[in-house]
């Protein structure tokens, strides 16, 4: 008797070790933060937390939507161009005279869109998710680059342009974007059975799809996410810098794969959470941020990432040796 899609449970996940693991996430922050506090004397003021929580958001945003994507064993290495190729496509409606919010709308829809072709190619082509996303990545680089002419489009609309500068309570509107996108994200991911059906997809998709899972379906929503949290960074990222660029964001893909990585999302399918990407995207501003401040080469920011990337995927394959 094979088991309904209802039946279906992830992997259950070591609660204990996801708490623990979190509160580490917390603390290595709350001590990155303190430390920086006393050692330079202008991280604590207001315009230097404020600009740390603005990159680190949009940063969070795109490692949430990689996560999805993560989880069913993918990768999507697009993000960042499509990040960039949607400040070009909302900056080019705005000045043809489109609506701001009939703008925005359509510049979701052309992440969906993305999203949904790389469904198809991994679906219905048999193409590596590798591969796909890597062609998105140039291919819309260089789209962006024959729209714009190799230049920028001015973004005149301040109403758009001032949203991403405004604070709200206190805290700036952009990072109250993270908490819009997380609530639902959590209820999705660990309250659905979407969400349990993404990580048995994770884990073994064969299997998922012998006890009734649409594989493919899940594989199609796990891109579109993706790709629409990418569009919806570029939204956020052409009203913070008013212009339209298609060489913006160029290495961010790489930023939200780390942010979720540092977070505990495995690179091998099935493991990750909604608050993990989002606590390792501020630890990731937070070192970029210090290193700004402490004048530090930036090549060593890249440095201290792929680091940081290399010992989280050495422990992750330990747990995984443990576990079998």
């Amino acid at each position: 008797m094979t088991a309904t899609p209802t039946e279906i449970v992830a992997p259950p996940p070591r609660r204990k070790m996801n708490i623990l693991f979190g509160l580490t996430l917390i603390g290595l922050l709350i001590f990155l933060w303190i430390v920086l506090g006393f050692v330079t004397t202008s991280f604590w003021t207001p315009l230097n937390i404020s600009n740390l929580l603005r990159q680190g958001a949009m940063t969070a945003i795109l490692a949430l939507g990689q996560t999805f994507v993560i989880i069913t064993a993918g990768i999507d290495l697009s993000v960042g161009a499509i990040v960039g190729f949607c400040t070009v496509i909302i900056a080019w409606l705005l000045q043809a005279g489109v609506p701001l919010w009939a703008a925005i709308v359509l510049t979701l829809a052309i992440g969906v869109a993305i999203g949904a072709f790389h469904g198809f190619g991994i679906v219905h082509m048999g193409l590596p998710p590798f591969i796909i996303t890597l062609a998105t990545l140039t291919s819309l680089r260089g789209i962006g680059l024959l729209i714009t002419n190799g230049s920028t489009i001015s973004i005149t609309d301040e109403s758009f342009s001032n949203f991403a500068r405004a604070d709200f309570l206190g805290i700036p509107s952009l990072f109250w974007m993270v908490i819009l996108v997380a609530v639902p994200s959590f209820v999705f991911l660990h309250l659905s059975r979407w969400g349990r059906y993404l990580f048995a997809v994770g884990s073994n998709a064969e299997a998922a799809r012998l006890s009734g899972v649409n594989v493919k379906g899940m594989i199609y929503l796990a891109y579109i996410l993706s790709a629409g949290f990418a569009a919806f960074v570029g939204v956020l990222l052409a009203s913070r810098i008013a212009i339209g660029n298609a060489t913006q964001a160029d290495g961010w893909e790489l930023q939200a794969i780390a942010s979720s990585v540092i977070g505990g999302t495995s690179l091998f399918g099935a493991v990750g959470s909604v608050h993990g990407p989002l606590i390792g995207a501020f630890i990731l501003a937070t070192i970029n941020n210090g290193a700004n401040l402490l004048n530090v080469n930036s090549f060593w920011q890249r440095i201290i990432t792929g680091l940081l990337i290399i010992v989280i995927v050495f422990f992750d394959q330990l747990r995984r040796r443990k576990s079998n």
